[in-house]
């Protein structure tokens, strides 16, 4: 057993709290290798920002579990390298499916769990996450449920359709839970391609395609069941425009994919949404990075050479992220 507190971690509550009280939401930003925690790090040790390193179950399969905990380590010296002697990172687990899933991060470190149920009949949804709920409140860890279906794919979750959360609903399951936060639909949606073009009308000023808008009226009516209770959002990459078109124009094939407008994001940040989660956008911004130096120097086979400039255009987008949309910087 592996206390996160001992790796210099902290959980989500405290962090939660200020961020409801001060209008912003917390960046929950997903890493599979060092390049993508190392661009994470700098931006939000530059922006004075708090911030959740997010590991997925694929994610775990891809890096190693036993590496991930310890570059979720490094990451508190990384930054306290950089000239922050107090940095507040959670390490959290993204979309856990089982309890023995979160039970092996809890075990091995995380301060911060996701049991997501949403795919099952509500009472096993509740049964399974009180649960999780009683196991990780045992060692101080945090607990994000989820309510609704998200469509969209991200790793090994995948729906074609979405549900909205039910606000009836979500008094009962905070109750009897216990979940320290929670996951709702709105119309967010998993991946770079979330909408298809028939779901979307075109802005004339700017003969763009513009996604239907998120429903703010269930976040309003969930905040009223559940006045000053974290709510999380899901799926909320904006697919930045920029980038897809790097990709495209050095051999890549990103076709209609459309992302959330940051507005809409930035307008949940304000309310009692304050964990943001971006996966799709970081993997766009390496992504186009690489293809772009493997088409203007064909001749380069140094990783050093193609991840170096992935892992700079990474930490751009997080930093536009934390102080545009999320609103996070200088919340340390």
């Amino acid at each position: 057993m592996v206390n996160y507190k001992d790796l210099g971690l902290v959980n989500t509550k405290e962090m939660f709290a200020k961020a409801i009280k001060g209008g912003y939401a917390i960046p929950a930003f997903n890493f599979n290798n060092m390049e993508q925690m190392q661009a994470i790090i700098k931006a939000a040790v530059e922006t004075k920002s708090p911030v959740i390193l997010q590991v997925s179950k694929g994610a775990r399969q891809y890096a190693n579990a036993t590496l991930l905990r310890y570059m979720a380590q490094g990451a508190v010296e990384y930054a306290k390298e950089l000239g922050c002697p107090n940095p507040q990172i959670v390490l959290h687990l993204d979309h856990g499916d089982t309890f023995e899933t979160c039970k092996s991060c809890i075990d091995s470190g995380f301060s911060s769990v996701m049991i997501d149920g949403s795919h099952l009949p509500y009472e096993e949804n509740v049964a399974l996450t009180k649960k999780v709920v009683d196991y990780a409140h045992q060692f101080d860890v945090t607990v994000e449920g989820e309510l609704g279906v998200l469509a969209g794919v991200e790793d090994e979750v995948s729906s074609d359709h979405h549900t909205y959360t039910d606000p009836e609903e979500v008094i009962d399951f905070a109750t009897r839970t216990g979940c320290d936060s929670l996951a709702i639909s709105i119309g967010t949606s998993h991946g770079a391609y979330k909408f298809t073009p028939e779901q979307c009308h075109i802005d004339p000023k700017t003969g763009k395609m513009v996604p239907p808008p998120l429903a703010f009226e269930v976040l309003d009516a969930v905040m009223e069941k559940l006045p000053g209770f974290p709510i999380v959002l899901h799926g909320s990459s904006s697919v930045p425009e920029e980038e897809v078109e790097t990709i495209n124009k050095f051999g890549g094939a990103l076709k209609a994919a459309i992302g959330i407008p940051e507005e809409e994001l930035r307008k949940a940040a304000k309310s009692a949404v304050c964990k943001i989660n971006i996966d799709s956008d970081s993997r766009l911004a390496m992504t186009a990075a690489i293809r772009k130096t493997f088409a203007e120097k064909p001749a380069e086979f140094d990783p050093r050479k193609y991840l170096g400039p992935a892992r700079d255009n990474m930490e751009k987008l997080y930093k536009h992220k934390i102080l545009n949309v999320l609103g996070s910087d200088n919340k340390l």
